[in-house]
């Protein structure tokens, strides 16, 4: 009881007659961030299952796109038009980054600007509290409120924005570093008889352990074709999930190929042997700038202490010399 009586009169102290209401929203914001979780995960009512079964089957156009959006959180549907871009141009970038950076599900989108909502009011009441609780006084400006209070806010907003840019170079990096074995075992596929598509579920399999991102991209290939969507489009699309030039001048050598009706097994050891050489000159371009990036860390580390040493000690006779 003593405890809550000194913080109601901390309260009252630092906002005045507006320490109840500030109490309550704090509070009131508090219940809704821990409510939000439960009120989006919520699942269907069974009855209401049985209802609408028991008002029959709807059209076979309906029933087409009931199967396209079953996947899809009802929840965060209901929310779309706060939790979308209204502009077209602004949603398909974002859902391209999200694609890129490995996130494909119907929801990606309103899920990143749910978590950019739900952890900036987290941080910035996170945020208020401390400061209310341990910086506010007598000496708190208005520059500390501000920067303890709004700067975790916006800390808050931008770390999904920056989870996905890692995410995304990331994934490249690895998608890059292991396309040039990708293409070596599909050429030995093609050489021994196999077909294009074949070849492609055999590299995803194969390439599991090593490099996950890029079997993925390879398995979404290999189901595309298998489900006879066109492999022009089936590979344009792999393109651009991946988001490499790389794979995009790969794209171009086997459309072309197909294209023109030439060899997929040239046209793969040709372009195999470019990304090797390639992956050689991105390793010796790495090995030419360590050097200079190790060059500033050995000033720093090892020239203060060398000017100790040397000149610490004269400073020291210099000093005794001028006390006597």
């Amino acid at each position: 009881m003593e405890f809550f009586n000194n913080f109601m009169d901390m309260m009252f102290a630092t906002f005045g007659p507006n320490a109840q209401l500030v109490l309550l929203a704090v509070l009131g914001g508090l219940l809704l961030l821990l409510a939000l979780p439960f009120i989006m995960s919520k699942e269907e009512d069974p009855l209401e299952k049985l209802k609408a079964q028991a008002q029959g089957k709807a059209s076979s156009g309906d029933d087409r796109q009931r199967l396209r959006t079953a996947k899809g959180n009802k929840q965060l549907g209901k929310y779309a038009a706060l939790l979308e871009p209204k502009s077209e141009e602004e949603y398909s970038a974002i859902r391209l980054k999200l694609i890129q950076a490995g996130y494909r599900d119907k929801d990606a989108v309103r899920l990143f600007h749910f978590m950019q909502m739900a952890l900036g009011v987290s941080f910035l009441v996170i945020g208020l509290l401390y400061y209310t609780f341990v910086i506010s006084g007598e000496n708190a400006t208005t520059q500390q409120m501000l920067m303890y209070v709004l700067g975790p806010g916006g800390a808050g907003y931008f770390l999904p924005k920056y989870w996905i840019t890692r995410r995304i170079d990331t994934r490249k990096e690895q998608i890059e570093g292991g396309f040039p074995d990708s293409l070596d075992m599909m050429l030995v596929c093609v050489e021994a008889g196999q077909s294009l598509d074949q070849s492609i579920v055999r590299v995803a399999n194969e390439l599991h352990h090593s490099y996950p991102f890029l079997a993925d991209e390879f398995e979404i290939v290999a189901q595309e074709m298998k489900a006879g969507k066109d492999k022009i489009a089936v590979l344009n699309d792999m393109s651009e999930r991946c988001g490499v030039q790389d794979v995009a001048s790969f794209v171009t050598v086997l459309i072309q190929s197909t294209s023109f009706g030439t060899s997929i097994a040239e046209a793969l050891r040709v372009y195999a042997g470019e990304m090797r050489d390639k992956r050689v000159m991105r390793a010796e371009e790495k090995a030419n700038k360590l050097p200079t990036k190790m060059t500033l860390a050995t000033m720093m580390l090892t020239v203060p202490p060398l000017l100790i040493i040397l000149v610490g000690p004269s400073v020291v006779g210099i000093t005794e010399l001028g006390n006597m």
